[in-house]
């Protein structure tokens, strides 16, 4: 098994994120960012709002609750993402709101202590989460509406790639 990763990787790799997400955004711009591949399925924008409340909630707000021995909570991602109503947001406002979040979670995560990371709590799903091991999840998670988003686009231009489709999968 390989070594976990550090802080300081975690750290860049939020970051990293960061530019991905800036990057998709920008080219896409509003419209593209708003566009569903099928009803249910959510659009670049929509992925972004819950890297947002996935920030507040999810990582950065359980680490700040674990190391304040505040009990954590479950929050339901579909009716927080209805409410949220992403879709319909222009693109770089989401950006803005994520890019504040994410620049204080990365000084969060620079700023743990040995003894922060061994800290934990009881989630009231999952059993006992420790610090250290949700920043490692938090960079899993990333990537897995990371490859969401990119998906979205890749599914938005493979119906005008013409013959080129026989080129995928190869």
């Amino acid at each position: 098994m390989s070594a976990a990763l550090t802080q300081s990787q975690i750290a860049a790799l939020l970051e990293s994120t960061c530019a991905l997400v800036e990057g998709e955004i920008n080219a896409l711009g509003d419209e593209g960012s708003q566009w569903h591949l099928a009803p249910g399925e959510w659009c670049v924008n929509e992925c972004v709002g819950h890297l947002i409340e996935a920030e507040r909630r999810g990582f950065a707000g359980r680490i700040r609750d674990m190391i304040a021995a505040r009990p954590l909570v479950a929050w339901d991602q579909e009716a927080v993402a209805r409410e949220r109503n992403d879709c319909a947001r222009i693109s770089l406002s989401l950006w803005m709101e994520f890019m504040g979040l994410r620049h204080d979670s990365i000084a969060l995560v620079r700023s743990l202590t040995a003894a922060d990371l061994e800290r934990s709590g009881e989630h009231p799903k999952v059993g006992t989460l420790r610090v250290k091991d949700l920043l490692q999840e938090w960079v899993h998670h990333d990537r897995n509406h990371t490859k969401q988003i990119l998906s979205v686009v890749q599914a938005r231009v493979y119906p005008h790639m013409g013959n080129s489709q026989k080129f995928v999968g190869e």
